[in-house]
């Protein structure tokens, strides 16, 4: 297993340094690491703007967000072992031929994936915040309890949502039970404290102590143990029969350009273990979460505030739909087809396009629920048109691989940059005049061109990213 664990991290390594060369991966963590500490020079400003200890609260509340948005290993397990492994993975599939069981394969495979969200974006932002401490009075006590408490937040969201995904894959009458006890216990908790009970990374952050570590280590190896023993994975040499709806939607589908492939890439969603359940654990319960974030900042924000900041922050989670469609379609499998890369990424911005009522829907209910329903219209126009942008430059940035690309530090920076910029002018704007947020629209007409340009640029690439 340690060997099966260091061949794969070295491989995965090895994949990434010859795309973009050893330096330049290798700058990605400095990156984060710099942003880290250019963003510690604020935190004297936003303390006094923000309830006392409510930054320290978000910032966790980030990094568990950044576990659950990571951490579905048990909804795309089977993906991973039958279509990943021999594309992009030789060590893991050269080792089916070993006396190596799948699980023990899929565990090493989880593994190296943690650890190297750890290491390029975890680890380096406790280093950046480090560096910057004596400049802004920041205690090294405080950095020391960071370098645990940080870690440990996006742990527990990475080992809560892999159990809950395995268990939705295995059963969702258990998934049922599951999230019945969940809530139970919560509402418990809530009784029991008379508020929301303090997350225990949190905890340890503002008040070190031995239990509570070994309590909270003790949660998170039990969750990633038990995910790992209910995982089940599908021998790819097995049949699975499925009744034909590719011509159904072929009906439905033939006002879109291209409905042959948009039908086919909607199949392989739901068929790859996605469907309802990606739309459940990728969308509506990270941004369950968002709600709960910007939550706090709620006293210091106008009335309407904290549904503008969620209207942005869906169109960015929105935004991601593409690279669910992206994750495992390997380009390369199309090389002897009649198909150019082009009708590819229009295909899945159409079906991209379509799946796009559920975070419309799940903004509008946020608006009516949280009392701002007469602003639903500015804050559905802000959603979709940061969407559309987000979109547009993920597609010219990253094609067809924006999962791979997303390690590239220079495409990490443009990216955030060229989102950012309007989506903070946007923020702004709806600030000072909830009714700005219908301006976001504008930014699909951008997106458009932008699309156009990457088609133009992807289909003169000479190496197709797989």
């Amino acid at each position: 297993m340690r060997d099966l664990f260091v061949a794969m991290f070295r491989e995965e390594w090895r994949i990434h340094a010859v795309l973009f060369g050893d330096a330049v991966f290798a700058l990605l963590p400095v990156l984060v690491g710099a942003m880290a500490f250019m963003g510690t020079f604020l935190v004297p400003l936003v303390n006094r703007a923000l309830p006392a200890g409510d930054l320290a609260s978000i910032v966790h509340a980030l990094y568990l967000l950044l576990g659950v948005m990571v951490g579905g290993f048990g909804l795309v397990g089977n993906e991973v072992m039958n279509r990943r492994f021999g594309q992009a993975s030789f060590v893991a599939y050269a080792a089916r031929t070993l006396p190596l069981s799948e699980r023990q394969i899929f565990s090493a495979f989880v593994a190296k994936d943690t650890v190297y969200y750890l290491l390029f974006w975890v680890l380096p932002v406790v280093a950046g915040v480090a560096v910057a401490s004596p400049f802004v009075g920041l205690p090294p006590g405080a950095v020391l309890c960071l370098l645990v408490s940080l870690p440990l937040s996006f742990l527990s969201g990475l080992s809560g949502l892999f159990l809950v995904t395995t268990v939705w894959s295995r059963s969702r009458a258990a998934f049922a039970v599951l999230a019945a006890v969940a809530v139970i216990a919560a509402g418990a908790s809530v009784r029991a404290t008379g508020g929301i009970p303090p997350f225990p990374p949190l905890a340890l952050y503002r008040s070190f102590s031995w239990a509570v570590l070994a309590g909270t280590g003790i949660g998170i190896g039990a969750g990633f143990g038990v995910s790992l023993l209910l995982f089940e994975p599908r021998s790819p040499g097995g049949e699975h029969r499925h009744p034909d709806r590719f011509t159904g939607l072929l009906r439905r589908l033939h006002a879109l350009p291209y409905p042959a492939l948009t039908a086919r890439d909607l199949l392989d969603l739901w068929r790859s273990g996605g469907g309802v359940g990606q739309v459940l654990f990728s969308l509506v319960l990270p941004l369950g979460l968002c709600w709960f974030l910007l939550s706090l900042l709620g006293p210091v924000l106008p009335p309407y505030g904290v549904l503008t900041l969620f209207s942005v922050l869906a169109g960015v989670l929105a935004s991601t739909i593409y690279t669910w469609l992206t994750a495992f379609d390997s380009p390369g499998a199309y090389a002897c087809l009649p198909v150019a890369p082009g009708d590819l990424i229009r295909s899945k911005l159409g079906l991209f396009a379509l799946l796009h009522p559920v975070p419309a829907a799940i903004v509008l209910g946020a608006a009516v629920l949280s009392g701002n329903g007469p602003y639903a219209a500015p804050a559905l126009g802000l959603m979709l048109g940061v969407s559309a942008w987000s979109a547009g430059i993920m597609v010219y940035l990253a094609g067809l691989s924006p999962n791979l690309l997303v390690y590239d530090p220079r495409v990490l920076f443009t990216y955030l940059f060229a989102v950012g910029l309007p989506a903070a002018g946007l923020i702004v704007l709806d600030l000072l005049d909830p009714w700005s947020g219908l301006a976001a629209l504008l930014l699909v007409v951008p997106a458009v061109l932008a699309v156009r340009a990457a088609v133009h640029r992807w289909e003169e690439a000479e190496i197709f990213l797989s």
